[in-house]
């Protein structure tokens, strides 16, 4: 097969394309009981939460990890930027008794694009019973 100057550009047109857009669909989050907000959240509490888009399923996957809160009782990624509080918009796997749980989430295109432009509009928290509005916290970012 003959590589013309087209195929060429071609392919590192593409290569410059495809690596970007990966890179920007993994997302991560240090939590902390000092972000929680409304506070006071666990100020012993902290963990990290990774998503990454898997392209091939179509499908949020996350993996959290939380250490020294009291049993979570749920998790959830908030619509919010720091320093606010909102909605709840993608459920999340209670963590066990280890403090971890990971899985997959279907999310809609609209949410997923703005997830994709702005991951600092959103936060992940996980709760517990002494701390109903959110143990930990911690906002997206790439």
């Amino acid at each position: 097969m003959k590589i013309t100057p087209s195929i060429l550009l071609g392919a590192i047109a593409a290569a410059g394309l495809s690596a970007p857009a990966l890179a920007q669909e993994s997302y991560s989050a240090d939590l902390t009981g000092a972000a929680e907000v409304p506070g006071p959240g666990d100020p012993d509490g902290a963990g990290i939460a990774t998503l990454d888009w898997d392209s091939e399923d179509e499908q949020l996957c996350y993996a959290l990890s939380i250490d020294d809160i009291d049993p979570a009782t749920a998790a959830h990624v908030h619509r919010g930027a720091a320093g606010e509080a909102g909605p709840p918009v993608i459920t999340l796997d209670t963590p066990g008794a280890d403090g971890g749980s990971d899985g997959c989430v279907e999310i809609s295109s609209s949410l997923r694009r703005e997830l994709r432009d702005n991951p600092g509009g959103f936060y992940v928290n996980v709760h517990n019973e002494p701390h109903p509005a959110g143990a930990v916290r911690g906002q997206l970012e790439r």
